[in-house]
């Protein structure tokens, strides 16, 4: 019986280390990618947040070393501490406990308003103090629907669905904005995550020295497709990006606001969808976000979430998938 109750222990030790793993492993993205940075956004925000973890961190180990020190040394019936009946105070003390918080404080306001100037996503400084006099930044508006992403590259006078690419080595200004429900842009190891909000616009950069392919994902719920509202986002040398952008522009399709109402009807993208726009009606950013100011809405059919297989089926028989 002692042999078997020793198996059963050992056997539930290994489901409960294993159980955590099982769980991650069923996630849709891999909470560890903030722990693995190649933006300097990313960079930036994980030292910020190492520091206070570290700086609090601290103040509670410290704290709970004093406790159980406490515990032993006064401890009922040990005569280990000495009893003063006529004690009130105590220097050592005072300095002890209200100079450790001062200078914690002090620690977390410094590297707090640092760090507020730094990756302040409207003027980040730690890639505008960068920037290069003659440099040329890469714009993209971002809007997002439901429940799709369509990033609009002003410049080039194109846009692309469900797909970032963007030069190495080179600054990235976005503005965002929504045409339907607030959601978050967030590419865990590139920039931290920003609300896109429906009739506002909010701001975000990123700037990364690492070429390679980096998860995009709408970090908060906003209904029945949000699970597929992911992007990839693409990092290439600037030699990659230049034919990339010509390949875009030569494709078939243009994106005016006309066709913009039909792309921003609600649409469950699981296949992933990408489409190339060689042209953009001019100002199509603020066209869609004043319209959304002044109450356009692509309302969301009640089959949707009713029935959302039946309704896959539907765009799939509409070429929509």
């Amino acid at each position: 019986m002692d042999l078997n109750w020793r198996n059963w222990l050992k056997k539930g030790w290994r489901a409960a280390a294993l159980a955590p793993v099982l769980l991650l492993g069923g996630c849709a993205h891999n909470p560890f990618w903030i722990f693995d940075p190649k933006g300097v956004m990313a960079k930036t925000d994980l030292f910020y947040m190492i520091v206070d973890v570290l700086i609090m961190g601290a103040i509670v180990g410290l704290t709970a070393l004093l406790v159980v020190w406490f515990m032993w040394r006064y401890q009922k019936g040990k005569n280990r501490g000495m009893y003063d009946p006529h004690w009130s105070h105590s220097n050592t003390i005072e300095v002890f406990v209200w100079g450790i918080p001062i200078i914690a404080v002090g620690f977390l306001s410094y590297f707090a308003v640092r760090g507020t100037f730094e990756i302040n996503p409207y003027n980040p400084t730690v890639i505008t103090h960068h920037m290069k006099p003659n440099g040329d930044p890469v714009e993209v508006d971002v809007i997002a629907t439901d429940w799709q992403w369509l990033f609009v590259y002003p410049q080039y006078h194109m846009a692309v669905a469900n797909e970032l690419v963007l030069p190495v080595h080179t600054p990235v200004f976005f503005r965002l904005t929504s045409s339907a429900v607030t959601t978050t842009f967030f590419i865990p190891q590139l920039v931290g995550m920003i609300d896109v909000m429906p009739g506002m616009r909010t701001k975000n950069a990123l700037l990364s020295d690492h070429a390679g392919e980096y998860q995009g994902i709408a970090s908060d719920y906003a209904g029945a497709g949000t699970s597929w509202m992911t992007f990839k986002t693409k990092m290439v040398d600037k030699a990659d990006f230049a034919q990339w952008v010509q390949k875009v522009q030569q494709a078939p399709g243009s994106m005016t606001y006309a066709s913009f109402n039909r792309f921003a009807e609600p649409f469950i993208n699981v296949n992933h969808h990408l489409v190339y726009f060689s042209s953009v009606e001019p100002g199509l950013f603020d066209h869609v976000m004043t319209e959304v100011m002044r109450g356009k809405t692509w309302p969301i059919p009640p089959m949707m979430t009713e029935n959302m297989v039946d309704y896959m089926k539907k765009q799939a028989a509409e070429h929509r998938d």
